[in-house]
């Protein structure tokens, strides 16, 4: 065999063996591939599956947590009575009920007499003719007895209530100190009703005073509650009743309750600035009809006194004021954010 026929036979040899070892390889990948994908296959019932499965738990979690709402929203309702002798102690009044109720008709029938002495003789709207005075004396009286006294007294537990969000995470801070510091609970409220401010301390100070007078820790602070009915104040009580009950580090518990407090706040703070201009926005259009009507008054009385001694002008009147009642409406839910 000369050499170049033996060149040749090696070449081919060479290139017959590297076409076999693609072959296997090639080969080898192929069934891999078949393999997976009939894995796949075979994978997607039990895939299905978990889907279903996780898919169920997710609306069992949901239901579990509307549940909870509902319990929740009913466990306030009957914990945080709605009398008129709760709302006086949710606004910090010690006034007796008795007292409250003579001031609001007083001011209902005071009300009524101004309305009697000012009121006009009828009120026209689209041929429906309206007899202001009568109207206009029962509802000046209606308002004075049923609708202003409540409305202070529910700007004043508002008020109140702010007050104590804000002092609430640093006496949850204090209890944390105390009790690690080697201090029992009771020590602890003491120096809270001590040592903070109104309105904190007065009803630290009436938990502790319940408390010292025999009443048990759950009903003591299920009456704090009651007169403070605030979502920090709820945490708190149920923190403190589960310890009582099953034990565990209160001062972990109660750290990390404070450390949501101020979480909490602190996104209260943030919406109240991301909304402000919207507010401003909101109070500026509202205001700006009754500018606009003062300052034609002042400018030309004649004018804008067509609006209330004509029968269009009433109906003019009554429809501004709907629609003006639902644009508040619509903007207050729009820049209104309950956390």
């Amino acid at each position: 065999m000369t050499p170049t026929m033996m060149i040749v036979m090696i070449s081919i040899l060479a290139f017959v063996a590297i076409v076999g070892i693609g072959f296997a390889f090639a080969g080898g990948q192929n069934e891999a591939a078949v393999k997976r994908v009939k894995q796949m296959q075979a994978a997607k019932p039990g895939t299905r599956r978990r889907k279903d499965e996780t898919d169920k738990r997710r609306k069992q979690t949901q239901q579990m947590l509307e549940k909870l709402r509902e319990e929740n929203t009913q466990r306030r309702k009957s914990i945080v009575p709605q009398d008129i002798k709760s709302k006086i102690a949710q606004a910090g009044l010690s006034i007796p009920v008795s007292s409250f109720w003579i001031f609001s008709f007083a001011l209902g029938i005071g009300l009524a007499l101004l309305a009697f002495v000012s009121g006009a003789e009828g009120f026209v709207v689209f041929g429906f003719e309206l007899k202001s005075r009568p109207v206009v004396i029962i509802a000046a009286g209606l308002a004075g007895i049923f609708g202003f006294p409540r409305w202070g007294l529910n700007m004043l537990a508002a008020s109140r209530n702010k007050k104590m969000t804000n002092q609430f995470a640093d006496a949850i801070d204090i209890i944390v100190r105390g009790v690690k510091s080697g201090l029992p609970l009771t020590e602890c409220l003491n120096i809270i009703a001590r040592e903070s401010p109104q309105p904190l301390g007065g009803e630290f100070e009436r938990l502790t005073d319940s408390i010292q007078m025999g009443t048990t820790l759950e009903a003591a602070l299920t009456r704090f509650y009651s007169r403070v009915p605030l979502p920090e104040v709820n945490f708190f009580v149920i923190v403190l009743v589960i310890q009582s009950k099953s034990g565990g580090n209160l001062s972990e518990a109660l750290g990390n309750l404070s450390a949501v407090i101020r979480q909490r706040r602190m996104m209260r703070e943030k919406i109240k600035a991301l909304s402000s201009e919207a507010k401003a926005s909101a109070m500026i259009i509202g205001a700006l009809p009754f500018a606009v009507a003062t300052m034609v008054y002042l400018t030309t009385p004649d004018y804008i006194m067509q609006l209330f001694i004509t029968e269009i002008g009433h109906g003019i009147l009554a429809l501004g004021a709907c629609l003006m009642g639902m644009g508040i409406f619509v903007m207050r839910n729009m820049i209104n954010f309950d956390i």
